[in-house]
């Protein structure tokens, strides 16, 4: 089944100091994408040489702050990847004895968690796929 990785997302408390820590490392700001409704920026950083978007760093920053952020600086949130089926994979995944955390309802997005607990969203290549049962009633099942 093929899968591309997409990026790793980390959540930050000041976002001028946290881009000015990844673009002193050499990363360059790719994107940016600012949602007004859900009150967060994500800034894409990449190496130079990979602009086409491999290996990209997420910064989160929610602007009401987030103080759920552990003290011991571990911001990390999880890595993402492009599937070409979200239903047949997470459907491999379940098979497997994986817990569906975030289940696919809009046959866009599902989180599950790894063995050692780190978080994975798995994105529908291209367009989301239509809704389908068992998906689109299917509850969360603990946290992402």
């Amino acid at each position: 089944m093929p899968i591309t990785y997409l990026h790793t997302m980390v959540r930050v408390k000041d976002l001028d100091a946290s881009l000015a820590f990844y673009k002193m490392l050499g990363l360059v700001e790719r994107r940016r994408s600012e949602n007004e409704r859900g009150r967060f920026t994500l800034v894409f950083l990449c190496p130079p040489d990979q602009a086409d978007g491999h290996a990209d760093v997420e910064l989160t920053y929610n602007w009401d702050g987030d103080d759920a952020l552990p003290a011991d600086s571990r911001h990390f949130g999880h890595l993402a990847y492009t599937v070409d089926d979200i239903y047949e994979t997470c459907q491999m995944l379940m098979d497997n004895g994986v817990t569906i955390n975030r289940p696919p309802r809009d046959g866009h997005m599902a989180f599950v968690r790894s063995p050692d607990n780190i978080s994975i969203e798995l994105l529908q290549k291209g367009d989301a796929k239509p809704a389908q049962e068992p998906w689109a009633s299917m509850e969360n099942t603990g946290h992402w």
